[in-house]
């Protein structure tokens, strides 16, 4: 027996296409899958509906359609009920299983970690764009502390560096305490389980990239409280305290945190309007992605682009943009690009060092005013690079290369400078880094100061090792104003010369494989004094300070050990 349907409803999507009625276009509701139009007011008959021709671009019936005359996005929803009496109650919105947000707006919480969904390679899972927020997928840190400026993961646990604070969480498990203090580790569902503090107020401030790991041992610099600090198993060690306190006091508190504009021009040597491209020659070493780039054009308005990629290095870089390069009106481009200060450090995994280097991207600029310090900041070093080793718990070298990242594979220790990887210790040039045409000279500065209580007469220098080694300055301490020093001592090789057929040494002798040297004074004239300068020797202090150097003559490039370094001096007073 039929069943008598007191109401029924149910809902039609359909597609529109654009149809001319009187002359007007139009948008009109299609049946989907029907051949025919019901609502076309512009059929000859309306009893009957008008079919929809091939000049619709329906192809006899309503479908999606690439023509550029219809409107691809424009669906309507019809209802259609059985004894919907007028004015009736609407069909209303049923239960949502979703949130509403009250807000688009993004937020940003420093101080906070959010993880996604999973990735299972075995099961093709893959939920990593997946953030639910049905479930607790955050984990927030004390913000007094700052900013979290780098994560390092290491087995099972989590390193999280604040800018004031390192602190370790567990991964995958937590950490059960019981009423009397004792702790229980145990799995959980937990992604990222408690936060626990490292002893120590010490944080990575906000130079992330002095980050550097190797085994247990972490390192990085804390410029806010002018450290260099190593994570290992027995928590933060200070290691800017074994003999270079005073130094990275000095140079981490230089460091700046803000941004500066810095512009240059660069000459164009070929121009490739249809490409978008230009090559130059010039300051390649400071151009990276993302710089902006100012080309000037004929009608004079310059053209500001950003550069996307470019191919070359060495001698030459081809520059790609974001835009059109119009027509130039010249042969030089400028870029400007925003530098700061950088703390960048790395493992040299070949030497077993940890290798920070300081580097004054903004030319000593003030805070203020953005005008140099100095009226030539370029008389002193613009940066500082150094290592730490392990083994002798000490900084035992400043290098004269400048690295714009630091890594190392399996052995291998390499950096980066510009555009170029490079890769250390790979040839016999020893001190010729990056495109350097000749070796730097290595140079050791130590201190005389046997007796510190006593005023004395050194006369003479002797050292131990390899030929090629000469005496830069031998300087003793200052008696108010002055100080003595001597000449300089030059190696045994430069030092040679012939007179009369018989060879002399100005600088270095050897024997017995030992070089040694007298002292010669070069001291300026004090009050009273009636013999000074070349007519006496040696020089007269408490201690005095000395600066070797290779020679750049005596086997360029290879190696020249150091071992030990002597003087003979006499008492002068007591």
């Amino acid at each position: 027996m039929p069943i008598n349907i007191k109401y029924y409803n149910s809902f039609i999507l359909k597609k529109t296409v654009n149809n001319t009625i009187a002359g007007v276009s139009a948008y009109i509701p299609v049946f989907t899958g029907l051949p025919w139009n019901p609502t076309d007011p512009s059929s000859d008959n309306n009893d009957y509906p008008a079919f929809i021709t091939s000049s619709d671009n329906l192809d006899g019936k309503a479908k999606w359609t690439s023509d550029s005359s219809t409107n691809q996005d424009n669906w309507i929803i019809e209802e259609s009920r059985i004894r919907g009496g007028f004015n009736e109650v609407e069909v209303g919105y049923s239960p949502r299983a979703y949130l509403r947000e009250d807000t688009n707006e993004g937020k940003v919480r420093y101080n906070s970690l959010i993880y996604s969904g999973v990735y299972n390679s075995l099961t093709g899972l893959n939920e990593t764009n997946v953030f639910s927020v049905a479930e607790q997928i955050t984990k927030s840190i004390d913000p007094t502390f700052g900013s979290i400026q780098k994560l390092h993961a290491l087995d099972n646990n989590l390193a999280i560096f604040q800018e004031s604070k390192v602190s370790r969480a567990l991964i995958d498990k937590d950490a059960i305490y019981s009423a009397e203090g004792g702790g229980t580790v145990t799995s959980t569902k937990l992604v990222i389980g408690q936060v626990q503090p490292y002893v120590g107020e010490y944080g990575i401030s906000t130079n992330p990239e002095s980050f550097a790991n190797f085994g247990t041992r972490r390192y990085f610099s804390d410029k806010y409280r002018n450290a260099i600090m190593r994570l290992s198993n027995d928590g933060l060690t200070e290691i800017s305290q074994y003999g270079m306190r005073d130094f990275f006091r000095d140079k981490l508190g230089e460091v700046n945190d803000r941004f500066y504009s810095e512009t240059f021009d660069c000459p164009v040597t070929t121009w490739s309007p249809t490409l978008n491209s230009i090559q130059v020659n010039d300051n390649i070493d400071k151009i990276e992605k993302g710089l902006q780039i100012t080309i000037p054009q004929l009608n004079g308005t310059d053209i500001i682009a950003r550069i996307t990629g470019y191919a070359g290095g060495g001698t030459y870089l081809v520059l790609y943009f974001d835009q059109s390069i119009g027509t130039p009106s010249g042969d030089d481009v400028t870029i400007t690009k925003f530098v700061k200060d950088k703390v960048v450090g790395g493992f040299d995994a070949y030497n077993d060092n940890y290798v920070i280097s300081l580097q004054k991207e903004t030319n000593f600029l003030t805070e203020t005013t953005g005008q140099p310090l100095e009226e030539n900041p370029n008389d002193r070093p613009y940066y500082y690079t150094t290592s730490f080793d392990e083994g002798a718990l000490g900084w035992t070298s400043f290098y004269t290369y400048k690295p714009s990242f630091i890594f190392s594979l399996k052995n291998d220790y390499f950096t980066t400078n510009g555009h170029e990887l490079y890769k250390h210790y790979s040839n016999n040039q020893r001190n010729t880094f990056y495109q350097a045409e000749t070796p730097d000279a290595s140079t050791v500065t130590f201190v005389f100061n046997a007796n510190p209580s006593i005023v004395k007469n050194f006369k003479t220098v002797n050292y131990e090792g390899d030929s090629g080694w000469e005496v830069l300055s031998f300087e003793s301490d200052k008696q108010g104003i002055y100080f003595d020093e001597t000449k300089p001592v030059k190696s045994y090789d430069e030092g040679e010369y012939v007179d009369q057929g018989v060879t002399y040494r100005a600088g270095f002798n050897r024997k017995e494989n030992k070089y040694f040297a007298n002292l010669v004074s070069d001291s300026t004239a004090r009050p009273g004094e009636v013999l000074f300068g070349n007519e006496t020797t040696g020089v007269k202090g408490f201690f005095t300070t000395v600066k070797f150097s290779t020679d750049a003559t005596t086997n360029v490039g290879g190696s020249k050990e150091l071992f030990a370094v002597s003087t003979e001096f006499v008492v002068s007073s007591r």
